[in-house]
């Protein structure tokens, strides 16, 4: 890593740069601007919290070319019950495209493992779109591509129509 490059903990000052980089972040995976609802304030509010008011729910990377924030590797804490301890899924790890190939996606993997490490965690997770040429980056890490696993999302709306069903189940609570 030069010295014109940085990996550090993000800040609440850090908000509006990181959901400038999900927002790119979506463009480079050819989602439409709408599909980002995330705002600054749930970002102060879900990983800037105070620890007696809510749960921080995600941590966060900043990588930095000259100063300026040009990436973000965003995570959570998962646990693997067969493992025995808990691991590290990330959720959006993203460089913008004029910094990429300076060598600061390897750095941020590098210090997530270091974190991963010292939290003695048993792996790291993550998921990532099948055309997506950042595959190569992450064989080159020697991550593994799980074929065997197949990942299912519950949206919002499904969420709630299901819960709706737990009076028939439970009772009134």
């Amino acid at each position: 890593m030069s010295e014109n490059q940085n990996i550090r903990w993000a800040e609440p000052k850090d908000a509006a740069h990181i959901v400038r980089l999900i927002q790119a972040l979506a463009a480079y995976e050819n989602e439409p601007a709408h599909s980002v609802k995330v705002t600054e304030a749930d970002i102060l509010r879900d990983g800037f919290c105070e620890p007696e008011t809510s749960a921080r729910r995600f941590e966060c990377l900043i990588a930095e070319y000259s100063g300026r924030p040009v990436g973000l590797c965003l995570f959570f804490h998962n646990y693997s019950t067969w493992e025995g301890c808990a691991g590290i899924y990330v959720e959006d790890l993203f460089v913008e495209e004029q910094a990429r190939g300076l060598g600061l996606g390897r750095a941020i993997m590098t210090v997530l493992a270091q974190i991963a490490q010292e939290r003695n965690c048993g792996r790291i997770d993550l998921s990532v779109l099948e055309w997506n040429p950042t595959r190569a980056f992450y064989n080159r890490i020697k991550m593994t591509h799980m074929k065997e696993w197949r990942s299912y999302r519950m949206e919002k709306a499904v969420i709630t129509a299901l819960a709706k069903t737990a009076a028939d189940i439970n009772g009134d609570r």
